[in-house]
């Protein structure tokens, strides 16, 4: 579960990102946040990855206060948590395996323990075949679902993705998200930061819009930008 009570995050400038935010998202829940650059999108989801500590107010994530982990914690923390985001941050000088794999490197698993998880997620992302390939031999598509099989094979139970189809095509976005919603439907909590309003508005999930950083509507489906 992601709690957000009262959570303000100001800048330098002392312009609030955040404004007194209250949020709730369940376990188990497929949620869109949109809204225009600028609204607070992006901040909140630092706030979820404790990259970012808010000016005000309290975050929980999977049943952890985020104010109460300390800075030596927090590698441990984000285990937990998978993200994905827009420009796929792969390593280029690795393959399709050791890109999945190097997640569970992090976390200390054996090698054992990768050979059986990691061909079980390139598998279930559609790129069981190109194991050895590298990046640059992959479309926009592929290089993004390496990125979920990598953020996946530790099993976390919350998907954070940042603008996850903002460099693909339409075929290939509605591909990826599809993808999301099948991960969405074995029981991982996903969230979604994203400006394509026609995938929205045609998976029918909750949807959040922010404005100004304040969240300015909360519907469950029937989501019209207007």
């Amino acid at each position: 579960m992601i709690k957000l009570e009262n959570v303000s995050k100001a800048y330098s400038a002392g312009v609030p990102a955040l404004n007194d935010v209250n949020l709730e998202i369940a376990d188990g829940e497929f949620v869109f946040i949109v809204g225009d650059s600028g609204s607070g999108k992006s901040t909140l989801i630092k706030l979820l990855l404790k990259e970012l500590e808010p000016t005000e107010g309290t975050i929980i994530v999977d049943g952890r206060r985020l104010g109460a982990i300390r800075h030596k914690q927090i590698p441990k923390f984000r285990r937990n948590l998978g993200v994905v985001f827009q420009d796929f941050r792969l390593l280029k000088d690795r393959n399709v395996y050791d890109n999945v794999a190097f997640a569970q490197r992090v976390i200390g698993a054996s090698v054992r323990e990768s050979k059986r998880k990691v061909p079980v997620m390139l598998s279930m992302v559609g790129l069981a075949a190109k194991y050895k390939s590298y990046p640059r031999q992959l479309s926009g598509g592929e290089q993004q679902r390496v990125a979920i099989a990598r953020a996946l094979v530790n099993q976390p139970k919350i998907l954070l993705a940042d603008e996850p189809t903002g460099n693909l095509d339409a075929n290939n976005a509605w591909e990826i998200m599809k993808l999301l919603e099948e991960i969405n439907e074995r029981g991982t909590t996903v969230v979604v930061v994203t400006h394509n309003l026609d995938i929205v508005k045609i998976m029918n999930k909750r949807v959040i819009t922010m404005k100004k950083g304040v969240i300015i509507s909360d519907v469950n489906g029937d989501f019209n930008e207007d």
